[in-house]
């Protein structure tokens, strides 16, 4: 199946979230990183295709009508570019904000020494997890790079994706402007809220 809705939001800018609401309204899968942990052959494949490297995208999303959050939004770009009747929803979120919560949650992932590190082709998920911030800024230890990094992505996604198919959602924003863009109705039912730092923390043993 093609993808109907291209996610080009980092993770923690409610992606969890719109993965549910995806799914609620298009009726299908809506890929998350959450789904690389059934399919292990995933992260090389993703650590590839953030590389550059051909990537046949109707296998890697077989099944799947959207996709949000990383490993995808790396890719954003090549995925608009193989679906182009796809969306383009763009979350976001402060970049002092979303530093807060990513410091707490998918950096806690990088808090062992450089040095300690597992070489590459060792670990798929750390190879993946290094080629995703890599490629967001090779300074992603540094907190005012990852925040300047923030600030050029979204200005990046709102100057290359096609107007006409973009559309950029904050959390709070809810159903409305996702249920236009996609010509659905809005469901009766609150908009999911998800995946809060705490329940992250507490998800991976942090607390």
């Amino acid at each position: 199946m093609a993808l109907r809705v291209v996610g080009s939001g980092l993770g923690r800018t409610g992606t969890r979230s719109l993965k549910d609401a995806l799914e609620l309204l298009l009726g299908e899968p809506c890929y998350h990183m959450m789904e690389c942990f059934p399919r292990p052959d995933h992260p090389a494949r993703w650590t590839a295709a953030i590389r550059g490297e051909p990537t046949d995208w109707d296998d890697l999303l077989d099944g799947f009508a959207a996709a949000v959050d990383w490993p995808s939004a790396a890719c954003w770009k090549a995925l608009a570019e193989a679906y182009p009747d796809a969306l383009v929803l763009h979350s976001e979120r402060p970049a002092d904000a979303w530093f807060r919560s990513a410091d707490q949650t998918i950096l806690e992932t990088f808090t062992k020494p450089r040095d300690e590190w597992p070489a590459p082709g060792v670990d798929d998920w750390w190879d993946m997890a290094v080629a995703m911030f890599e490629d967001f800024t090779p300074d992603f230890l540094d907190r005012d790079a990852l925040i300047a990094a923030v600030e050029a992505w979204n200005a990046d996604v709102r100057a290359s994706a096609p107007a006409d198919r973009l559309l950029v959602w904050k959390t709070g924003d809810g159903w409305e402007p996702i249920c236009a863009a996609l010509d659905l109705p809005v469901p009766a039912e609150p908009f999911p809220h998800i995946n809060t730092t705490e329940q992250f923390r507490k998800g991976i043993g942090l607390e």
